[in-house]
């Protein structure tokens, strides 16, 4: 049992280490949320980009506020995220065609083009709308509580395409 605590405390030190403080405008407003789990996406061997889930305590939930750190290692158009981001969308059950047209609006008045080195933050306010800032200020508000669940079931849903980097960033065994 203390060996197993001990293995914990480590990892959480290492981890804390190893993700790059939130940005400022986000760490001020929300001063509780600490790195859970990080992950690297590869993309047919390609490093597409790091990303770390911050929760307030030691556990995630969509009910809690929460911020998932993408930190990008090659250039992405804003437009191509949009667009991925809506397959992702489909591919898990969301279907409404209006709405996916307002969404896809939101989130090309959002998604800025991406350089590699670039970071992009995106904070869930449970019932309330998604936040999305860069390295150093607040690009958009997506004031939609239906949005921010479909945003992040990409990553955190049970049937993500990607389920080692979802177990990797809750902190999961694989």
């Amino acid at each position: 049992m203390m060996r197993a605590l001990l293995a914990a405390a480590a990892f959480a030190a290492a981890l804390a280490q190893a993700s790059p403080p939130l940005p400022v405008a986000l760490a001020s407003e929300l001063p509780m949320l600490k790195p859970l789990g990080e992950g690297r996406l590869r993309w047919f061997g390609l490093h597409v980009y790091d990303s770390s889930l911050w929760v307030p305590g030691d556990a995630w939930s969509f009910d809690r506020v929460f911020a998932l750190d993408i930190r990008y290692a090659m250039a992405i158009r804003g437009r191509d995220l949009t667009k991925r981001s809506l397959e992702e969308m489909r591919r898990l059950g969301f279907s409404d065609p209006a709405k996916l047209r307002r969404w896809e609006e939101a989130m090309d008045r959002v998604f800025p083009d991406i350089r590699a080195g670039d970071r992009l933050v995106g904070v869930s306010i449970p019932g309330r709308e998604a936040r999305f800032y860069s390295q150093d200020r607040l690009l958009g508000t997506v004031p939609d509580p239906e949005f921010a669940r479909a945003f992040f079931a990409i990553w955190l849903d049970e049937k993500t395409s990607e389920p080692g980097l979802r177990q990797r960033m809750l902190g999961l065994p694989e």
